[in-house]
């Protein structure tokens, strides 16, 4: 599933809701996706810091332990822990536990999408 990121606000959503719904009445396929609408770029920005689509970057790869993206972006794990329940909150990362035989539970970081779209007009 592909993921997309808008600041166009209500008004875009409406917009590309009518548009799919267009092309479902006429009989075409539409691909399943997940669209995630900010209310102006300004926002988006607030969000979507560079740190944050760094971690995206790295994490796009393979899923992960959290503590791997804090050692490869030279950040602490804390900080990227925040930084992964909001991108979860928005729905660009998934966090889960795994069982680590011997060591407890560790927190697993993976991409919520298989692709990442952002436009910016």
């Amino acid at each position: 599933m592909k993921t997309k990121v808008f600041f166009d606000g209500f008004e875009g959503h409406v917009r590309r809701s009518l548009e799919r719904a267009e092309k479902m009445s006429q009989g075409e396929p539409v691909e399943a996706q997940r669209i995630i609408t900010f209310q102006d770029p300004l926002q988006m920005i607030e969000c979507l810091t560079a740190q944050r689509i760094r971690l995206c970057q790295v994490v796009r790869k393979k899923r992960l332990s959290i503590s791997t993206p804090a050692e490869e972006l030279g950040r602490n794990r804390g900080s990227v822990t925040r930084d992964g329940n909001k991108l979860k909150k928005l729905g660009l990362l998934r966090l889960r536990e795994e069982v680590n035989p011997g060591h407890g539970v560790v927190q697993i970081v993976e991409p919520a999408a298989q692709k990442f779209e952002m436009r910016i007009a």
